[in-house]
């Protein structure tokens, strides 16, 4: 009796079953994944004000140095390897094509359309990161001729359709997406026009930002735009970045107070008014500390 791991073991049947088992006798698609990076980047003005910059949202994109979809924007991605989890394949690929090194990624959703890439049968599972603004820098490589920030203008126009558009240096990519439907609470799209994105990325870039407008809403991710510690009008610009409104300060401060601490420390230097510094509530939940 063979033992397949901790705590389980292989019968004789299903040793025989498995000598005899051939994998090739069916279908096997080609499995990829893709990691939608998102970072807060701001632009100071000639205001005295250390925080009044114009935040502006932003998604990173590489352009394909090859067939198909060559020259083509897409979101950093590729084949899974034999020898490694989905998780360490989307990590590997964004280091390799942007230089850029996520601390984490969230699930955003398998994309399993048929006829999504013209190579054969693929289905890719997206994943969400942030990057911090330090952390922005890029340098591309592998397979990407050319890795860039693209500011996001995402919403949906007077004939119900979604338009996503993607502003870069010296280039612009405009999409058009339907929504086909909901399933479990999310819209599922259509691409009505890809604006030059290659695969179905128009999707799955929706998809996330769509899960991240969510997931702002109730402060869950806003915090990782941020360093440490924060003021609170720079944690505010980042929920307006993000759900692309104007929110009432005392409203937004009441509504963050559960999940901030004040410091003793206050924001340095010449020109502005100091102002609080916060950090993130630190909560335990289950016995495991939480932030």
């Amino acid at each position: 009796m063979k033992h397949l791991g901790r705590g389980m073991k292989m019968d004789a049947n299903e040793e025989r079953y498995l000598s005899a088992y051939r994998m090739e006798d069916y279908d096997r698609p080609s499995v990829t994944t893709d990691i939608v990076a998102f970072t807060v980047r701001s632009e100071e003005d000639e205001s005295w004000r250390r925080d009044s910059k114009d935040n502006r949202l932003s998604v990173l994109l590489i352009q394909r140095g090859e067939h198909p979809f060559i020259n083509h924007w897409a979101i950093p991605g590729g084949f899974l390897r034999m020898d490694e989890t989905l998780e360490e394949c989307a990590l590997r690929e964004i280091r390799e094509e942007t230089g850029v090194n996520p601390v984490s990624i969230m699930p955003a959703g398998t994309f399993s359309a048929c006829g999504r890439d013209p190579r054969g049968r693929v289905i890719s599972n997206a994943f969400t990161t942030i990057i911090s603004e330090e952390s922005a820098r890029l340098m591309a490589s592998d397979d990407a001729v050319d890795a860039k920030w693209f500011d996001v203008y995402y919403e949906r126009n007077e004939a119900e359709a979604y338009v996503l558009k993607l502003v870069g240096e010296n280039v612009t990519l405009e999409a058009k997406l339907e929504a086909k439907g909901k399933q479990f609470g999310r819209t599922v799209f259509g691409i009505v026009d890809s604006g030059g994105l290659a695969f179905d990325h128009a999707v799955i870039l929706a998809s996330a930002l769509e899960t991240l407008r969510d997931k702002a809403e109730s402060f869950e991710v806003i915090f990782d735009f941020l360093p440490e510690k924060f003021t609170l009008t720079a944690l505010q610009k980042v929920q307006e970045t993000i759900l692309n409104v104007s929110l009432l300060p005392a409203n937004f401060r009441r509504k963050i107070a559960d999940y901030v601490v004040e410091t003793d420390e206050y924001t340095a230097g010449a020109g502005h008014r100091p102002a609080k510094l916060y950090r993130r509530k630190e909560t335990e939940r289950n016995g495991i500390r939480k932030w």
